[in-house]
């Protein structure tokens, strides 16, 4: 079954010498791997920025006089030569970590389901942290050869594009994924056509066309069911990403679980484990379950099997944030279901029921709790909440004996660390430190970098935040002629010299985006100190249905746009992955306030100190791990009453007692000897930690090797 079209048929116009480059574009491994980006930044670098670092767009648009000439210059080849030959070494199955430590033979895959996929500005399927980590996941299974598939959705109208208006309401725009220029194809039929498939047990009849995303060694498969075939309802099931109303979202899980599972066996893909992130696929394992009922087993047995090799990963703490669908509904899609199961009604609901909550329909995360042997939260923190908030599944066991263990979430390095700090790195550290990057030793390294070319580096990288903040409120301004108080507001009179917050995140009520805020008459003397300027850029995207969220965003925006405050608070639109990374490189700290504990684990802290920006976070999430006493700061995290007041007061606090007086204490050499020692203590603590490396190999030890070991069954 042929899931590529001829690469000559896409790029008619790419000589046969260098005709390698169309499989590296659609290949996200580029995506990840510096030299791979700079060789299409050689070929053109005019045509690199116009398609906004997207290789597909750019192959697609770069004339046949660029092809032949790069076919033909000799220092583009020596590069091309040596990018293809470590591509081909990197999309290898047969090498890489897992086979030489967990499993030297061919095993079947584990298969992993999420509803998003962090993975890069071209393919906006994600939604904030959840996309993201799981994204990072795939990348940092490839880097260690784990034999994986993944399964989601292609969502042909994206998440949501942010437009505020001048009043600072944040309103959605449709943007529609240029399918033809990104790094995605669809998957293919015998016959050369696009694959579809039937999602069993839905009726009417629902259709899904199945597309490819190509991470490195791992095969992504997304579904679509935007086709002729389906009615309009049903056609909008993979519209967007978390659609509204509680009917089409049981559809679009059962779709993503069921449909997804359906997939894997249209393709012929066998797996050995199911790993859920999220309650959103819990249906796959309905899936894995009944296949087993129709060969003959009864329900006990196959889903004893079933549980014994699934893996639930849940990442919420905020009870809102678990699905919960109406007994109704659940009855009116899945009453031909059950039957196949061997169950009645009864039976089957019960096992997506809430003890605490009985009456109040089928928890999907309460199911998956259930079905799956291994469970995990996503750090310590998040472990002992989720056993509380979970106990119920299991009386009479004491809590801390709850079967529910902790992985700390970690970030993809080579994705995320700045290409001018990975050079400085090179320079200073054991060239193979990249794939030492889990060892805590080879980031001591870093004590030999002096203090001048790290401050230097930071320095030119904050520029080009600042840059590119205006560039965005320039386009803004050509294209939508936007109202000028829109323009102002965006970040066009920061100051490269002020000390630089930076707070990027999904506006949701609980994280708190305008507690720095709460006193306005003494932020307002901060942030306007002639001598000592402070400065704070914020970003981020309200979930297109939270009220909540969008006022708090207002009222982020009102302050940007007042000029009492003298253009130091900043509210850059759209926020997405291409401008988190120049985020996180650029601003001086990363501010995090959400209200304990309902902070999981965040990530976003964790990327900006791999570059060198320190946390000012609340003692929750991954920073009670994290937090040393010399790599940023820390505040709060007991919660309690009068909570915001409290944590606001000691966010000024540290600002003007700790942080202000240390960024702005320089010596004769013009560098801040005393903040760069804080920038590296961040760095070498975080990176080797919290990275997606650490994580896997942990999900691996804890995990994987566990259900391998035992023999599970595929």
């Amino acid at each position: 079954m042929s899931t590529v079209k001829d690469i000559k048929k896409i790029f008619p116009d790419i000589p046969d010498r260098i005709s390698g480059l169309g499989e590296l574009a659609y290949n996200l491994w580029w995506s990840w791997h510096t030299e791979a980006r700079m060789l299409f930044k050689m070929l053109s670098r005019t045509d690199w920025k116009v398609s906004v670092h997207n290789p597909v767009k750019m192959l697609h648009e770069a004339g046949k006089d660029v092809m032949d000439a790069a076919s033909k210059d000799p220092k583009f080849l020596r590069h091309y030569d040596a990018v293809m030959a470590k591509f081909n070494a990197g999309i290898n199955t047969d090498s890489g970590w897992f086979r030489s430590n967990v499993a030297a033979h061919e095993i079947l895959p584990v298969a992993y389901f999420s509803a998003e996929y962090g993975l890069h500005h071209s393919l906006p399927f994600y939604a904030g942290g959840l996309g993201f980590l799981a994204g990072d996941f795939l990348k940092e299974c490839s880097d260690l050869g784990v034999p994986m598939v993944a399964v989601g959705f292609m969502y042909p109208g994206g998440y949501v594009r942010q437009r505020v208006t001048p009043d600072g309401w944040q309103e959605g725009e449709s943007e529609v994924v240029d399918r033809e220029n990104a790094p995605i194809r669809r998957v293919l039929d015998d016959k050369g056509e696009p694959l579809s498939v039937k999602i069993p047990f839905i009726r009417p009849p629902v259709y899904a066309e199945v597309w490819k995303v190509h991470v490195g060694r791992v095969s992504l498969y997304l579904m679509d069911t935007d086709l002729d075939i389906n009615d309009p309802w049903n056609r909008g099931i993979s519209a967007r990403l978390y659609i509204g109303g509680p009917e089409q979202r049981l559809r679009q899980e059962i779709v993503l679980g069921i449909g997804g599972a359906e997939i894997l066996n249209t393709l012929g893909i066998r797996h050995s484990i199911l790993h859920l992130n999220e309650g959103h696929p819990a249906f796959a394992i309905l899936e894995r379950i009944r296949e087993r009922v129709e060969a003959g087993q009864d329900f006990e047995k196959a889903s004893a099997e079933v549980r014994a090799t699934t893996i639930f990963t849940t990442h919420t703490p905020v009870p809102a944030g678990h699905d919960v669908f109406p007994f109704s509904l659940m009855e009116k899609y899945f009453h031909d279901y059950w039957p196949a199961l061997g169950l009645d009604r009864d039976g089957f609901m019960q096992m997506g029921m809430s003890p605490e909550n009985p009456a109040a329909g089928f928890n999907m995360t309460a199911f998956a709790m259930r079905m799956s042997e291994y469970r995990n939260a996503v750090s310590r923190r998040h472990g002992e909440v989720t056993r509380r908030m979970w106990r119920s599944l299991w009386p009479g066991v004491s809590e801390e004996d709850i079967p529910v263990a902790s992985v700390t979430n970690g970030i993809h390095i080579p994705t995320w660390i700045e290409p001018r700090i990975q050079l400085l790195l090179n320079k200073y550290m054991d060239m193979d430190w990249l794939n030492e990057q889990d060892v805590p030793e080879t980031w001591k390294l870093i004590e030999d970098i002096p203090d001048e070319e790290i401050w230097k580096t930071h320095y030119w990288l904050k520029m080009k935040l600042i840059i590119r903040i205006r560039e965005r409120a320039r386009q803004r301004w050509l294209r939508d002629s936007a109202d000028p108080r829109i323009i102002l507001a965006s970040g066009v009179l920061l100051d490269p010299n002020a000390l630089t917050l930076g707070f990027a995140r999904r506006f949701a009520a609980y994280k708190r985006a305008s507690l720095i805020l709460h006193n306005i008459d003494r932020l307002r003397k901060l942030l306007n100190d002639p001598w000592r300027p402070v400065q704070i850029i914020f970003a981020g995207k309200a979930h297109p249905e939270d009220e909540p969220g969008k006022h708090l965003l207002q009222q982020v925006f009102v302050a940007a746009k007042d000029a009492s405050f003298g253009g130091h608070i900043a509210f850059v639109e759209d926020y997405d992955e291409q401008l988190a990374q120049y985020l996180v490189h650029g601003v001086d700290v990363w501010l995090n306030n959400p209200l304990p504990p309902l902070e999981a684990c965040g990530t976003s802290g964790m990327k900006a100190s791999l570059n060198g920006v320190p946390n000012l976070s609340i003692l929750d999430g991954w920073w009670i791990e994290g937090f040393n006493g010399k790599n940023g700061w820390a505040f709060g995290g007991d919660g309690g009453e009068d909570g915001d007041r409290r944590d606001s007061e000691a966010i000024y606090d540290i600002l003007e007692k700790e942080l202000v007086p240390l960024y702005y204490t320089v010596d004769d050499d013009g560098i801040p000897h005393g903040w760069v020692r804080v920038m590296k203590e961040a760095m070498i603590s975080t990176a080797p930690r919290f990275s997606a490396r650490r994580m896997v190999k942990e999900y691996v030890g804890k995990f994987y090797g566990n259900i391998l070991k035992s023999g599970g069954q595929p």
